[in-house]
């Protein structure tokens, strides 16, 4: 399986604009750029949308962990936060950090929490991060 996302930039580092796409549509042609990446300002940048799709494929990998120990959760609610910071002379995704809330009502906790632990070292995005990656873990049962 092979998925696209696509980008276009034009202009200098600070004063330049980006559109980012993706395959399915989703998001097509959302403005990028300097502000919104290292200030505040209109627009999406690389390091949320990672966070973002850290987020999702983490919470499908609970899912499928969780369903394989005979649990299904009635939600899971994750968060992700990339870390950007200056390395050298130029920036690196130092760190991933997962916030998860499992709510699975009449579930072993700790069935529970392994499936996290196991969810969080599976997860694709997870291997694909060359960073350290923390979680938090909350199991509401």
């Amino acid at each position: 399986m092979k998925k696209k996302g696509s980008a276009v930039w034009q202009g200098g580092i600070k004063d330049g604009q980006g559109k980012i796409s993706t395959e399915t549509g989703v998001l097509k042609d959302a403005p990028y750029g300097f502000k919104s990446r290292f200030e505040t300002g209109p627009g999406t940048n690389p390091e949320e949308l990672i966070g973002a799709a850290h987020a999702a494929c983490f919470s499908m990998a609970l899912s499928l962990e969780l369903g394989n120990a005979g649990i299904t959760a009635q939600n899971i609610a994750t968060t992700s936060t990339i870390t950007l910071d200056k390395v050298g002379e130029g920036f690196a995704i130092t760190a991933a950090h997962l916030d998860v809330t499992v709510t699975a009502p009449g579930s072993d906790k700790d069935a529970v929490q392994k499936a996290v632990d196991n969810a969080k070292v599976g997860c694709p995005v997870s291997k694909v991060l060359n960073a350290t990656i923390t979680m938090d873990s909350k199991i509401e049962n």
